[in-house]
């Protein structure tokens, strides 16, 4: 169960705490302290809703470099391998028409993930795993996959679909919260004076419930996702095959754990799962093939 939170997790939980912090300075009094001002509610869900967002994308290089096993970049190649990877990047940076990533490489099994918050400085890694299993031209196939993630804008796409989505988690925690505290101070008749126990924890509660909820939604577009930069990188290479090849080796061998912040960008993911930020192999492999 640990890899299916992805990025969603750090996003939850930096909602969450904002969410918590916004209680204590005392953001949730204003907005209920006679009866809920829904406009204000909505501009308050908004800026909580795509803070988190965009605090997660710009946090993702940084929790990649330090959340993965092994990693390291690679400023000045070490091996013959190392100073391929660098010029297949390059290489494919140009083609894309984006500025050069940088690129790093960890220990682990096959797997690969790019990651950033802006197209012209991402970053590229590749395991030691899928150096070791595949061939060139496979890898080359991987590294265009990742390339074309960066050249679709897929972490900003990413992260405003993450926003809307909890854009939408704030707003109606906070109406259902609102909702449970006027139930429990039925019949009390002492002077309104700001939310209660009930609406506190009711929010708190469902901004983490409401935000896995979303992670179903936001998971379903990653997937689609996938299928675009397995097209990219065919028409990065020039032809197919050589995505094809690389899915289908991957798909016979074990893939490679990522951290959280950055598994929605790796080249495998957990399959069978409302959770799964990746479609089965066996349909990126179908779809590849019936691509003109």
């Amino acid at each position: 169960m640990k890899r299916i939170f992805l990025f969603v997790l750090t996003n939850v939980m930096v909602v969450a705490v904002l969410g918590i912090v916004a209680s204590l300075l005392g953001v949730n009094r204003f907005l209920t302290q006679n009866g809920l001002n829904l406009g204000a509610l909505l501009g308050f869900a908004l800026i909580m809703g795509f803070g988190g967002a965009t605090i997660s994308l710009l946090m993702s290089k940084f929790m990649a470099k330090r959340g993965t096993p092994g990693f390291r970049l690679i400023n000045e190649p070490q091996s013959p391998d190392e100073a391929w990877i660098v010029a297949t990047v390059r290489k494919f940076a140009d083609q894309a028409g984006i500025g050069m990533p940088e690129v790093g490489i960890f220990e682990g099994e096959p797997n690969a993930f790019a990651t950033g918050a802006f197209k012209n400085s991402a970053l590229v890694a590749v395991s030691t795993g899928l150096l070791q299993n595949m061939t060139r031209e496979e890898v080359e196939a991987v590294i265009g996959h990742e390339v074309a993630h960066i050249a679709n804008g897929d972490m900003v796409t990413m992260t405003l679909i993450q926003g809307v989505m909890n854009t939408f988690v704030v707003f109606l925690s906070r109406v259902i919260g609102y909702a449970v505290d006027a139930f429990l101070r039925r019949g009390d008749d002492r002077e309104y004076s700001g939310p209660g126990i009930g609406y506190y924890v009711s929010t708190i509660v469902l901004d983490i419930v409401l935000g896995f909820a979303a992670a179903i939604v936001v998971a379903w577009f990653s997937r689609q996702r996938e299928f675009r930069a397995d097209a990219g990188a065919a028409q990065l290479m020039g032809r197919k095959q050589p995505m094809i090849n690389a899915l289908a080796r991957l798909g016979g061998l074990p893939a490679g754990e990522l951290p959280k912040s950055v598994e929605a960008m790796g080249i495998t993911g957990k399959l069978g799962s409302l959770f799964a930020t990746h479609p089965p192999i066996e349909q990126r492999i179908a779809a590849l093939q019936n691509a003109q």
